[in-house]
C-alpha cells in the first residue's frame, strides 16, 4: 500500500492516514476519546464519482443526507449519513 495523505496536528501527531492499493483505499484516523469496545468507534469513508448526483439520488429514496460541505481535506466535496445499522458514513467526491 501507498501512502495518499495524511494530516498532523501542531505538535506533528499524525492524526489520519489515506492508503491506496490498486483500486482499494483506507483510512485510518486517531480517536479523539478514549476507544470503549462496546461501542461502535468506527467511521466508513467511501468515495463517488459524481457526489452531487449520489446526494440527489439518496434524498429522493427518502435518505437523511448532509449538505455538501467542502472540508479542507476533501475541497471537491463531502456529504455524510448514516446506515441502517448506525454507523456513520462519509463520502467524498473521487479524483
Amino acid at each position: 500500500m501507498e501512502i495518499r495523505g495524511s494530516l498532523r496536528d501542531p505538535a506533528g501527531n499524525l492524526q489520519w492516514v489515506h492508503l491506496n492499493c490498486v483500486h482499494a483505499d483506507v483510512m485510518f484516523t486517531r480517536a479523539s476519546e478514549p476507544i470503549v469496545p462496546s461501542q461502535q468507534a468506527v467511521v466508513f469513508y467511501l468515495y463517488s464519482p459524481d457526489l452531487v448526483a449520489l446526494r440527489e439520488h439518496l434524498l429522493t429514496r427518502g435518505v437523511k443526507v448532509s449538505n455538501i460541505t467542502y472540508p479542507d481535506y476533501m475541497p471537491k466535496g463531502e456529504i455524510c449519513l448514516e446506515d441502517p445499522d448506525g454507523y456513520r458514513l462519509l463520502i467524498g467526491q473521487s479524483d
